[in-house]
Parts: C-alpha cells; sequence; structure tokens
C-alpha cells in the first residue's frame, strides 16, 4: 500500500508551493493575501507516496481551531477499516525560514492536530529557506525546541530547508530550488516505519474508543441497577437486577465483538442466570448490616449501593477479558480468571468497595448520588 503524508503548518507558509514542487505538476492552489488558500483537506497521488494538504493554521482562535478540527476529523476517518489508505504515515510540518522564529503557538497547534498520530514519524521542512547563513541556525533551533518535549523529539526524525520554487532576488540573483529531492528521499526510507506507526496509533485509537463505550455501558448499567434498588430494596435480593446484568454483558461483547455466544460470555451469562451472583450479593448485604456502615447508612442506601457495586464489578470484569481476547490473548486463560471473579473471596472485594463508596453517601443520598459515587471506581485502563 502506498503511504500518506500529512502536510501542515501556518496558513502562507509555502504548504502548496511545496507540494506541487515534490508531485511536479501544480495540484494545489497558491495565492498571496491574508489568509490561506485551503479550505479542506485534499490528498494528491505522488508516484511514491501521496499527500495531505491541510488548511492553514492561521492567528484567529477560531480559523485556527477549524484547521485542527479538520486534521482530526479526517484521521477520526481513518481509523476505519474502508478507510485504511487514508492514514497518516508521515507527517511534514512546515516552518518558514525567513521568520528566524518557531513560535510556541504554532507547535501547539500543530501537536493538536495531530495527537492521535503519535507514532508516526515527523520531518520538520523549513520552507523559503533562500538564506544560505540562516539555514544552520534554523535547523538547530528547530532541534531545540523539539527537545522541549520528549514525545515530539523521539518522532523528529529529520530537518530540511528547502526551496520550493525559484526566488528571484533581483535582476541578477535568484534563489534555485532546493532540498526537495532530498526531502523525498528522507520520506521515502520513512514510509516503512510510518506504516507501522500508523497501524499502532490507529489499533490504540480503537481501543480508546471501545474503553470509553464499555465504559459508558458500565455506568449505564450501575445507575440502571441502583434506581431499580432505591425503589425496590428488596430487588438486590431477587432476579430483578438479572437482566441488567445480562443486558450489559452482551453490549460489552458487541463493543470489543465477541461472540455473544462465546464460552467466555457462556460462563458469565451462568453465574448470573443460575443466581449465584445473587447468592454473593445477599452474601455481601449480609456483611455490611453486621458492619457500623449498616446503621449508618441503613437498607434503603445499602442494598442500592451493592447492587451497584456488584454490577460494576461484574462490568468491569467482563470488558476486562474481552479486551485481552480482542488484542489477541488466550481465552482459555481468560475463562480461568473470569471464574475466580465468582468465587468467595468476591464478596469481601464488593464489601471493600462499598466502604469506599459510602465514604461520600449519607442516609439521605438518592439514587443519582448513589450511582455517581460507585461509577468513580471504574478503573482508567492505560
Amino acid at each position: 500500500m502506498k503511504g500518506n503524508v500529512l502536510v501542515v503548518g501556518n496558513s502562507g507558509v509555502g504548504k502548496s508551493t511545496l507540494i506541487n514542487a515534490v508531485l511536479g505538476k501544480d495540484v494545489a492552489k497558491t495565492s498571496w493575501g491574508d489568509k490561506g488558500t485551503q479550505m479542506q483537506l485534499d490528498i494528491y497521488e505522488g508516484e511514491l507516496f501521496n499527500i495531505i494538504d491541510t488548511i492553514g493554521f492561521e492567528p484567529s482562535f477560531l480559523k485556527a481551531n477549524k484547521a485542527i478540527n479538520e486534521v482530526k476529523k479526517w484521521s477520526k476517518k481513518s481509523a476505519k477499516a474502508e478507510n485504511e489508505d487514508k492514514q497518516v504515515n508521515v507527517i511534514w510540518f512546515c516552518v518558514e525560514g525567513t521568520s528566524s522564529k518557531l513560535f510556541p503557538k504554532a507547535i501547539k497547534d500543530f501537536a493538536k492536530a495531530t495527537s492521535m498520530w503519535k507514532s508516526v514519524p515527523i520531518i520538520t521542512v523549513i520552507t523559503k529557506s533562500y538564506s544560505v547563513p540562516e539555514r544552520e541556525q534554523n535547523v538547530a533551533l528547530v532541534r531545540r525546541v523539539f527537545e522541549k518535549s520528549k514525545t515530539l523529539s523521539e518522532r523528529l526524525k529529520a530537518v530540511i530547508p528547502v526551496v520550493a520554487a525559484t526566488y528571484v532576488l533581483n535582476e541578477n540573483a535568484s534563489a534555485p530550488p532546493e532540498g526537495i529531492t532530498e526531502l523525498v528521499e528522507i520520506t521515502n526510507e520513512l514510509m516503512p516505519e510510518g506504516l507501522k506507526a500508523a497501524q499502532k496509533d490507529v489499533s490504540k485509537f480503537n481501543l480508546g474508543r471501545k474503553r470509553a463505550l464499555a465504559q459508558g455501558s458500565i455506568a449505564l448499567s450501575v445507575g440502571t441497577a441502583v434506581g431499580k434498588c432505591f425503589i425496590n430494596i428488596k430487588a438486590s435480593d431477587t432476579k430483578v437486577l438479572n437482566a441488567v446484568e445480562q443486558t450489559m454483558v452482551e453490549a460489552l461483547a458487541k463493543i470489543y465483538d465477541i461472540d455473544k455466544e462465546s464460552e467466555i460470555i457462556k460462563i458469565i451469562k451462568t453465574n448470573i442466570s443460575e443466581g449465584k451472583v445473587n447468592k454473593i450479593a445477599k452474601a455481601a448485604i449480609i456483611a455490611i448490616e453486621k458492619h457500623p456502615l449498616g446503621e449508618k447508612l441503613g437498607s434503603s442506601i445499602i442494598n442500592p449501593l451493592i447492587a451497584g457495586v456488584v454490577v460494576l464489578m461484574i462490568g468491569e470484569g467482563t470488558a476486562t477479558a474481552c479486551e485481552r481476547i480482542y488484542l489477541g490473548e488466550d481465552e482459555g486463560k481468560e475463562e480461568q480468571k473470569l471464574k475466580k471473579i465468582f468465587e468467595s473471596e468476591m464478596v469481601t472485594k464488593i464489601v471493600e468497595n462499598v466502604k469506599k463508596v459510602s465514604a461520600d453517601l449519607t442516609e439521605k443520598s438518592n439514587s443519582k448520588e448513589i450511582a455517581k459515587a460507585t461509577t468513580k471506581l471504574l478503573k482508567k485502563q492505560k
């Protein structure tokens, strides 16, 4: 697959002229004026790699945000399987050589716009490098600025001064095109690394989305469970919550592309349907009733709280198992780990979690407050 180069930088820095020079034909618009010519992202096909042209960053807050958001939108769309050929594999960060400065805002905008591509190699292209004596200084300046960010400095593979088109100084002198061949060669050398990096970044992005969806599903189920038990405090002693738990498990399986009829999902659903979860919840209620918390909060708070904690723990256990299978872990090992969730030690863990949550509650707490306090226990996976 032919890779893609994302070209970013301030408006007027010379991105379009650079693209035309690299491709050897006028495909990107160029102009003079106080605002950029590129109003959306376009992709141009080259012999060795394709080039994605972007909206230039401008001083205006709204216009700068538009440029950043357009790159982010493109990046997110490219994470879908059908858009794999639109992924970013190498980034050209363009800065103007005539300014002799690398403004902090330009770096900040660049980092925001390309935040999804945390592994993709970067080449800083110093455009309009007409002054030969200043080229070395500008290269050193760029490297110094990038060194302030460990993440960016590790990904900076080259700093290349270029003159994309002949610049006439006067009747007797001009600055000829320079640095284009070197830029193309280095980009082509980095492309295999960039293709792998993009796949890695897309996988992380997609996993992050699945985690967010999973946590949202668990939080919703916790709220539902707490609500049911707050209305009917005996709900945690019956099978009323089974439907909530079963629905949550199936939703989590779907998020991670796990067949709901797979063995690991069957184990969880069987424990729920056969009443093992109810027995664990009852044991936890008895344990808390014997604890000073039982008197402090009363059953009207304790019962929905335990229901919420139980649902949360089942949800987290299911999500963790599904994620590991999604990432290629052995399903048999995950089944064994998951079975431990339903062992007797689960009661102890429920009680520990209830104690943590109870610190934010009183006997007058409502269902929303109980659910909110419980969902604070959701673990942020790395």
